[in-house]
């Protein structure tokens, strides 16, 4: 069970940090880890990798030193049993003494097939049936599940640790719907601000509509600060990479008006800027921008540094963030001072 911890260090506005890549070896995350424990962000989120498997990244950190908030964005479902996902979360919330968002998505149907045997039949059940043992487990409950795509039959040993939410990847509306069903936190990865706002939070609200709250919301957003010498262009495509020839991704894009065209990359490029797909600018236009993202609806900002990282090296990407930050910082909510007596 989840043991009482104190709150959370941080604001509920202030973002979180992407390390968007899959690193060879723990230490190239560290900056990132040093740089949320330097700057107050508000968690380090780390995705699938099948190089260095993030689970053992972040207790490799912890055991650097390096005890931050958490969250996987997310881990594919194919690669292991709600019972093993289950564990592994709490495990990470143990060894770092700090909250853990453990997110999980489907994968390609290719890669599904290539663990499973074939394509799950309906996506969304899948997810469903899993996150419900995954939460379930972690609440102490003994769980009896024969489903199309796992059994389950037993529990989790009792163990106090910090809390952990779990959440769902979410690009389109069907899945948004299950998210809002089961998940704790629903996470999205280039989602427009005006699509999550108008699709995607109608969606959660729609499956939660039998539960006390809707998910938050979690969406990593590109962003690269303009400097002497950067092409924002460049920079887009770099950032958006493979995503934009991914089936799932390309058709959200397409719903939520960002046309992208394998032809046109000019056109591409512009589109993801003009959309804010991918955000550049000054930090403190940048932090306007991100400002929009939190009036949509979303709940926790990952500031993912992609293009910059792969274009200019980790201490560019990590000095963009550190400047985003404090811009945003200056934007957050400050208390009301009381009146003169």
């Amino acid at each position: 069970m989840n043991a009482t911890h104190p709150a959370p260090r941080t604001g509920p506005h202030t973002p979180a940090v992407l390390y968007p890549l899959q690193p060879d070896h723990p230490e190239l995350v560290a900056p990132f880890a040093s740089l949320v424990e330097r700057t107050g962000a508000r968690r380090l989120w780390l995705c699938q990798s099948f190089k260095a498997e993030p689970h053992q990244v972040i207790a490799h950190l912890a055991g650097m030193g390096h005890s931050t908030p958490v969250g996987t964005s997310v881990t594919l479902l194919p690669l292991r049993h709600p019972y093993e996902a289950a564990l592994q979360a709490r495990s990470l919330a143990l060894v770092t003494g700090q909250p853990v968002v453990a997110g999980f998505g489907i994968g390609n149907p290719g890669f599904v097939s290539g663990l499973a045997g074939t394509p799950y039949k309906s996506p969304r059940t899948a997810v469903r049936d899993y996150l419900s043992s995954v939460r379930a487990l972690l609440d102490g409950e003994t769980v009896s599940h024969d489903g199309p795509y796992h059994q389950m039959h037993g529990s989790l040993m009792p163990l106090d640790h910090a809390p952990v939410e779990v959440g769902a990847g979410v690009l389109r509306p069907g899945m948004a719907r299950t998210a809002g069903e089961v998940a704790d936190v629903a996470i999205t990865w280039m989602t427009p601000p005006a699509y999550i706002e108008n699709t995607l939070r109608p969606a959660l609200d729609e499956g939660a509509r039998d539960r006390a709250v809707r998910p938050r919301i979690a969406t990593a957003v590109h962003v690269a600060l303009t400097r002497p010498g950067r092409d924002p262009r460049r920079l887009a495509l770099a950032a958006a990479g493979s995503h934009l020839e991914v089936p799932h991704y390309a058709d959200m894009l397409r719903r939520a008006g960002v046309s992208v065209d394998p032809h046109d990359p000019t056109g591409t490029a512009d589109a993801l800027l003009r959309g804010q797909v991918v955000v550049t600018g000054t930090a403190q236009e940048i932090a306007e921008t991100l400002a929009g993202y939190r009036r949509a609806g979303v709940d926790e900002l990952m500031l993912n540094p992609s293009g910059v990282l792969l274009t200019e090296g980790v201490p560019a990407a990590v000095a963009d963030l550190e400047e985003i930050l404090a811009a945003c910082g200056n934007m957050l909510p400050r208390p009301r001072q009381e009146a003169a007596a």
